[in-house]
């Protein structure tokens, strides 16, 4: 911001006077909602006067709070009808993903969320992944307004350092609230933002929005909620039985935020053409991360990572849908929809866009799951699940780009190992 406009606000704000929310909102990249701005002022007040982000950190029941406040808005409850609709797809699907995968199914209920308790459920992995970015975003805005404040301002703010960081804090957990917000009225399962929201790993869906996207598809609706349910059950069957993987993305994605610098060039030039009654600029520097300076090529190493363990996830459960619904007449069709909502910004290109600025590439996605076909039809199903076993057995960026080189090798890896356990038979005399 403008230190000018910035001194304004917050002489008006400490004073007790409110300040201009409007321009707070529109910097921040939230709407002009007179009873939302309204609970977000309150909001800052408490956060900037509470003990929670005393240190600079984001207040993240500041962030729940706005997010729970956004999905509220046109929600309503779990109907009986979604319920049963639910219900009889699981019971199909469940037995049809058997023939697909070798891995076992689920013991337990599946979940049915409103939009709010999906936020709710959702923010502690939100949390995981998003604090390294957090915190280091907070630390320099803070550094940011304090070494460019005016020097009248100083005699308002006393420990500019201090409530700078709470600043920062509070306004980032605006905007992720705001972000998380958003993502309530589009997600339809557990498993839709590519990581599953839940550690004990169970099935879960938003009936609101799972029947706002079948609405759009023209098919028959049985159909799609089976295809949906199958695709949330193989993905929660690979989290439930690779246990390693949930923290293995959460663990890559700390890594590479440790790496992240702030452009504190980019924020000085955003700041002094910063206009509060056009600040349009300033919101797409929010979204887009323009304030983070450009990757080291250790960053840009574990970004692909991250990238080609998502691709590779996002691979395995499309084919293993694919086989599991290949007596769904309209299965092809709604795969389709499912490719188009992912290409053009579903919930998991959303999340990770958000956070680490990571673009999933569809074609990426696409060889990953024609190595998975492969690898499936050349050794069967076993012994592709099996991948998943362990960390060090999954395939690499290579191997997706070269699935009949890491074909010869599991095949030339099971003759050795025939071979061996020949071998000890008759040294045991077996």
């Amino acid at each position: 911001m403008n230190p000018e406009d910035f001194e304004k606000f917050l002489k008006d704000f400490m004073s007790g006077n409110g300040g201009d929310a409007a321009d707070l909102a529109a910097a921040a990249g939230l709407p002009n909602d007179p009873k939302l701005i309204a609970k977000m002022v309150e909001q800052l007040q408490a956060a900037l006067g509470s003990s929670e982000n005393a240190d600079g950190s984001v207040n993240w029941k500041l962030a729940t709070d706005q997010a729970r406040a956004l999905a509220r808005q046109g929600a309503y409850a779990v109907s009986e009808d979604a319920r049963k609709s639910i219900r009889d797809a699981l019971s199909v699907g469940s037995l049809w993903l058997d023939q697909a995968t070798a891995m076992p199914g689920l013991n337990n209920e599946p979940k049915l969320l409103t939009r709010e308790l999906w936020v709710a459920d959702a923010m502690p992995l939100f949390e995981a992944l998003s604090a390294p970015v957090a915190n280091r975003m907070s630390e320099a805005l803070a550094q940011n307004l304090r070494e460019n404040a005016p020097e009248e301002l100083s005699s308002i703010l006393g420990d500019a350092n201090g409530l700078m960081r709470s600043a920062g804090g509070a306004l980032f957990a605006m905007q992720l609230g705001q972000a998380i917000g958003k993502l309530s009225a589009e997600v339809v399962s557990g498993g839709d933002i590519g990581l599953p929201i839940f550690q004990d790993q169970r099935v879960a869906f938003v009936p609101q929005n799972m029947a706002s996207f079948i609405q759009g598809l023209e098919v028959e609706v049985d159909q799609a909620y089976i295809y949906l349910c199958v695709r949330e059950m193989a993905h929660t069957r690979l989290f439930k039985n690779s246990k390693w993987l949930r923290d293995a993305i959460v663990g890559q994605v700390a890594n590479y935020a440790a790496g992240i610098k702030i452009d504190s060039e980019r924020i000085n030039e955003i700041a002094e053409d910063f206009n509060a009654t056009n600040s349009d600029e300033l919101k797409r520097a929010l979204e887009t991360g323009a304030f983070i300076a450009p990757r080291s090529d250790e960053q840009q190493l574990a970004l692909d990572r991250i990238e080609t363990l998502l691709a590779l996830i996002e691979g395995w459960v499309d084919v293993i849908t694919e086989d599991a619904t290949k007596l769904l007449p309209k299965a092809v069709a709604i795969s389709e929809a499912v490719r188009r909502r992912r290409a053009t910004g579903g919930p998991a290109e959303q999340t990770f866009g958000t956070i680490v600025g990571l673009e999933l590439r569809p074609r990426k996605l696409r060889e990953a799951a024609q190595m998975w076909r492969q690898i499936g039809t050349a050794l069967g199903a076993e012994r592709r699940d099996a991948l998943w076993s362990h960390p060090d057995l999954v395939p690499s960026a290579e191997d997706i780009a070269n699935p009949s080189g890491l074909i010869a090798k599991l095949t030339a890896g099971a003759s050795q190992g025939d071979a061996m356990d020949r071998a000890l038979r008759e040294l045991l005399g077996e």
